[in-house]
C-alpha cells in the first residue's frame, strides 16, 4: 500500500497508532451518522479490527489511508477506495475539529487523483447522505454528476437513509480541474 501526499495532508494505511483517533473522532454522531458502515457508539475494538484489515469490507479491491495533516502530524480522519458494483467507490470522513477547512475536499482530490492516475480508473463514485450537504458539495468541486439516488443503510442510525449517488469520471475531473 502506498503513501499519498497533497499539500497539507498525509494519507497512507492505517496503523495502530491511530486507534485513539479513530475511536474519538468516530465516537461522535456527528461523525458517524454520515457513514454507510461505521457503528456508532465506535468502540477501540471495531478500530483495532479496522486497522488489522478486518473491519466492516467488501470483496474486491480495498484502498484504506488515514488523513494526517502534515504541519503537525494529527490524525485528522480516513478515506478510501473499495470496489463496489464494478467499479470503485470512494469515500472519507473527518473529526469534527477539522470541518470547515477544506481538508475534505483536498483529501477526495488526492484520493481521486489516485484513482484516475496511478489505477487507471475512467470512472468512480461516491454517496452522500441527503442530509449531509457538505459532502455533496465536496463532491460537486471535484467535477461528480449525480447519477440517481437510493435508500442506503446507515449502522450509526439503525436505519436506511436516502443517499445521493455521485458519479465522476476521469474527464469531469480534468474539466474540473483546468476551469
Amino acid at each position: 500500500m502506498c503513501t499519498l501526499e497533497s499539500e497539507r495532508l498525509i494519507l497512507r494505511p492505517p496503523r495502530p497508532t491511530d486507534i485513539a483517533g479513530m475511536v474519538v473522532w468516530l465516537g461522535d454522531f456527528n461523525v458517524s451518522r454520515n457513514m454507510s458502515r461505521v457503528p456508532h457508539p465506535y468502540h477501540e475494538e471495531d478500530a483495532e479490527m479496522f486497522v488489522a484489515g478486518m473491519g466492516p469490507q467488501r470483496e474486491g479491491r480495498q484502498y484504506c489511508f488515514s488523513v494526517l495533516r502534515k504541519s503537525d502530524g494529527m490524525f485528522l480522519g480516513g478515506a478510501g477506495l473499495q470496489e463496489s458494483g464494478g467499479t470503485l467507490e470512494f469515500g472519507y470522513w473527518l473529526g469534527t475539529p477539522f470541518w470547515g477547512q477544506g481538508f475534505a475536499t483536498e483529501a477526495a482530490y488526492r484520493l481521486v487523483s489516485f484513482a484516475f492516475e496511478d489505477l487507471g480508473e475512467e470512472t468512480v463514485h461516491a454517496g452522500w447522505f441527503y442530509d449531509n450537504p457538505a459532502s455533496g458539495h465536496v463532491l460537486a468541486k471535484l467535477g461528480a454528476r449525480h447519477n440517481g439516488s437510493h435508500m442506503r443503510e446507515c449502522r450509526a442510525r439503525g436505519m436506511d437513509i436516502l443517499c445521493h449517488d455521485m458519479l465522476l469520471t476521469r474527464a469531469d475531473f480534468l474539466r474540473k480541474q483546468a476551469a
